[in-house]
């Protein structure tokens, strides 16, 4: 397969020659490339442009309620749309692994160096470089300074009085999420640095997984005949780029703290604003053998060569005692941290540095409720916990990389693993605490059913999953700005359930909460024109907010649709709930979600129009595809009714309700011969059953609903809604036609496509690759022993997004064939953990012995 891959052999070469000549402990494994690189191909957001006139007419009512909605927004009430159309995010390819542990606010610092994506307020994203957070490197030889440089390509036009522009073709990035190296050849010099970076985030780790803090630790290699004196000094601005930096009153201090036989110092920065304020802490941690100074504040503004001579000067900066006074609107102020040490000739030795960040209490968009950050159960919540933040990070990093690497290590060291999987696995787990991510703890007067009690009791007002483990939102997109939207999270949520099974239960008892629930209040649906409620009882809701609203209190954000008539919600919260509980075996999970499968089931009925015992679709967009219209009995909805009877079915017998097991099986047995007959052509299930021109396209996605019993472990026997030899021919057709019929079968698989061969160009998303539907039809194929179709499917996606388009750390829901794509940073693509769990039970794939991340201190 490697010929065919043009961006392959350029890739593989590369990390051989890195892994050969450059940096110190770098793995192998993971995505590399060089600080010169520039990609070739330049893709742009979908525009109105983009879709045809026929399709802007079909839609013209929607166009204008969005408008007329989109204005109220924005200038009346002062506030962001939950997506903007009119202004979609450009794509920037500089992202690398975003700093920081889960839920308590993100930074992402790019591959080149650049700090450039900030999420400190919850959900709410800015995509701003600060140039003056940097690393600079001083080398002093004999008591002078002999080579001093930012390490940064870029050529600013502020701070002119650094040295910068750093030659790219002498660095490379490498990123295996939660770490990353950057490793540095200095030019002339004969030394190398190394820059790992470490964020705390870990499988099965409900503690330090929490943290919002990052380690940057340097090794630095001297292969001279003589000794160097070696200082790296670390400037940050107090704030994250945006206009509250300028706001006045935010102020530094110096900091030294000792416990435990350990000693840290540093800068703090606090950055004072009346919404959320939070402090910015650099620190390192004091040895014998290095010397920490500082520069409590300093103005970014000029040229800032004060500060660059105090370095270069003797490699240490002044470190003046006392605060600084609060900055005056307007004015910005940072602050500089510098650690140094001697290296001796063909020698190394290590500079060690944190970033913590500590936002203990946050209000979302409404300010109507604080919430309180899960990360302050070990640290408090008085706003002073940056000190010791730092001072156990610097303390347990290495314990972190232990646990990290063991983690890793069985599917890295996997053979029958290809390269670009063992990548793709864990660097699209950034999103896992880059979605805007929150993990809160659970307010002591919170009822997450609101005070709903049926006459057995019902729902606990407060689950112990929550109580003990807090609540977790994740947007659906950054540019989607909706938490834990759930036809997405259905994809998404094999990430959680496998590595923070009790986040992914957790998520389930907030949506169980929600189904009890209702909200009668009436709002125009942007796409009929027509009112209903917010929220309808018994049934799943779309979302549970928007982050610049109030989260939780106040669901279903999108307003396009009215999700109440949704076909897939219902059915994805029981094939998850049936899912979770065979990952687990919770059996008080099970108890309590059974209620609420019942009655969404039953809401789900009602779309039986004609009591054959298969659901039918509306004729518009009524599913997770919300611009691709279906009609009748479908292959992804009809499929995912079936799935769900299937474990229906199954919990039924576990629970010994015979009667219920009965009633599903009854419907089960007359849906599935309706499917069949309505739907199957010998070759692959129709689209839908309307008989209208794209009726008999092939949908990439129909067998959604076969993925997750064979996910769950009912692939076979009593809970077996789909005979394997047909799905073994469906696969077999989508892959000919979705992925090998598209782009040269190197793309991954396109949502539609017509049995002649050529993409189902019938609405925006048809002629769409979704990535997350990609990795979650490989993952189908893998389950059914088509080891070699399901890789190349996905290989395909990985080669697009990381090689060609510089999609690094910002997947897309969504690219075309050629020029566009949609949606960065998306949540769906985390499905890739489906194929890793495809992988752990399948036994006829020549990755069987993958190792089994399931294995963990909470029984999962």
């Amino acid at each position: 397969m490697t010929a065919e891959w043009g961006e392959k052999s350029t890739a593989d070469l590369m990390s051989r020659y890195v892994s050969k000549e450059m940096g110190y402990g770098v793995p192998e494994e993971g995505w590399r490339i060089c600080l010169a690189h520039e990609f070739k191909e330049k893709r742009q957001p979908y525009q109105s442009g983009d879709v045809s006139l026929s399709y802007i007419w079909e839609h013209i009512g929607l166009g204008l309620r969005y408008i007329k909605w989109w204005y109220k927004k924005t200038r009346v009430e002062k506030k962001a749309p939950f997506i903007d159309m009119f202004r979609p995010l450009p794509l920037q390819q500089i992202y690398g692994v975003p700093l920081g542990g889960i839920g308590g606010g993100t930074i992402t610092r790019g591959w080149r160096g650049d700090f450039c994506r900030w999420q400190l307020n919850p959900g709410m994203y800015h995509y701003t470089t600060v140039t003056a957070n940097q690393f600079t490197v001083c080398l002093r030889r004999g008591g002078q300074t002999v080579y001093q440089q930012v390490l940064s390509v870029e050529r600013p036009s502020t701070l002119q009085g650094w040295n910068w522009g750093f030659c790219g073709e002498y660095a490379f990035y490498h990123a295996l999420y939660p770490r990353a190296w950057t490793v540095y050849h200095l030019p002339g010099q004969n030394v190398t640095l190394t820059c790992r970076q470490i964020s705390p985030v870990i499988p099965h780790d409900y503690q330090d997984s929490s943290l919002p803090v990052a380690v940057f630790v340097w090794d630095v290699e001297n292969k001279n005949d003589y000794d160097l004196e070696v200082s790296i000094m670390f400037t940050v601005v107090n704030g994250s780029g945006d206009k509250s930096d300028k706001s006045g009153g935010h102020w530094n201090e110096p900091f030294h703290l000792e416990k435990e036989g350990e000693a840290v110092s540093g800068v703090l920065l606090h950055h004072c604003t009346t919404v959320n304020p939070y402090t910015l802490c650099i620190a390192a941690r004091e040895q014998p053998d290095r010397e920490v100074s500082h520069q409590t504040a300093f103005s970014p503004k000029g040229t800032c060569s004060d500060l660059w001579s105090d370095l270069i000067t003797d490699g240490r900066l002044d470190s003046p005692a006392g605060s600084s006074p609060p900055t005056s609107k307007g004015e910005t102020v940072a602050a500089a941290l510098a650690e140094g040490c001697s290296v001796g000739a063909q020698g190394r030795n290590t500079l060690e540095f944190c970033l913590a960040w500590d936002m203990p209490k946050i209000t979302f968009g409404s300010g109507e409720r604080e919430h309180i950050r899960r990360y302050t159960r070990f640290f408090g919540t008085n706003s002073d916990a940056s000190p010791s933040l730092s001072h156990y990070a610097l303390t347990h990093y290495k314990q972190w990389e232990q646990s990290i690497e063991e983690w890793q290590r069985p599917i890295l060291q996997n053979s029958a693993l290809p390269s670009w999987y063992k990548s793709a696995l864990f660097n699209e787990l950034y999103f896992v605490t880059d979605g805007g991510t929150v993990w809160t703890e659970l307010a002591e007067d919170a009822d997450i059913s609101g005070g709903i009690r049926s006459e057995d009791g019902g729902l606990p007002a407060q689950p112990a999953v929550i109580k003990e483990y807090g609540r977790f939102a994740y947007l659906e997109g950054q540019e989607y700005r909706m938490y834990n939207t759930y036809d997405v999270h259905f994809y998404a949520s094999f990430a959680l359930i496998m590595l923070w099974p009790k986040i992914a239960l957790s998520i389930q008892y907030d949506i169980a909460g929600s189904v009890i629930q209702q909200d009668t209040t009436e709002r125009v649906h942007l796409m009929s024109g027509q009112c209903s409620y917010v929220n309808t009882k018994n049934v799943v809701p779309h979302d549970i907010g928007d982050p610049d609203d109030e989260p939780w209190e106040r669901v279903n954000a999108y307003l396009i649709h009215d999700t109440a008539d949704w076909k897939d919600l219902n059915l994805k919260f029981v094939l998850q709930v049936y899912r979770d509980f065979h990952l687990t075996q919770d059996t008080q999970y099970l108890q309590d979600m059974w209620p609420i499968c019942k009655v969404v089931m039953e809401s789900e009925l009602k779309f039986d129009l004609d009591g054959d015992g298969l659901i039918e679709n509306s004729g518009f967009a009524d599913q997770t595809y919300d611009g691709w219209t279906v009609t009748g009995p479908s292959a992804y909805c009809g499929g995912l009714w079936l799935a769900s009877l299937c474990v229906m079915c199954k919990m039924a017998r576990l629970l010994d309700n015979e009667e219920s097991y009965q009633y599903y099986r009854d419907i089960l047995d007359r849906g599935s011969a309706a499917f069949d007959k309505l739907l199957w052509n010998g070759k692959y299930y129709n689209y839908d059953s309307s008989g209208g021109d794209h009726s008999n396209s092939v949908m990439s996605d129909q067998c959604a609903g076969h993925w997750f019993l064979k996910a769950s472990g009912l692939g076979e026997g009593d809970y077996q809604a789909f005979p394997k030899e047909k799905m073994l021919t469906t696969l077999k057709s989508i892959f000919d036609l979705n992925v090998m019929s598209f782009a040269g079968g190197q793309m991954g698989a396109v949502n539609g496509m017509r049995p002649e061969g050529v993409p189902d160009r019938s609405s925006i998303q048809s002629d769409e690759v979704w990535t997350g539907v990609v990795y979650g039809l490989a993952a189908t194929m893998i389950h059914e022993g088509m080891w070699d179709e399901g890789m190349r499917t996905a290989e395909g996606c990985y080669r697009t997004v990381w090689e060609r388009c510089g999609m690094a750390f910002q997947t897309p829901e969504a690219y075309s064939e050629k020029g566009c794509f949609r949606s960065l940073a998306y949540m769906r693509p985390l499905s890739i953990w489906a194929m890793q769990l495809a992988l752990n039970t399948s036994q006829t794939t020549p990755a069987a012995s993958a190792g089994d991340i399931n294995e963990s201190r909470d029984g999962v």
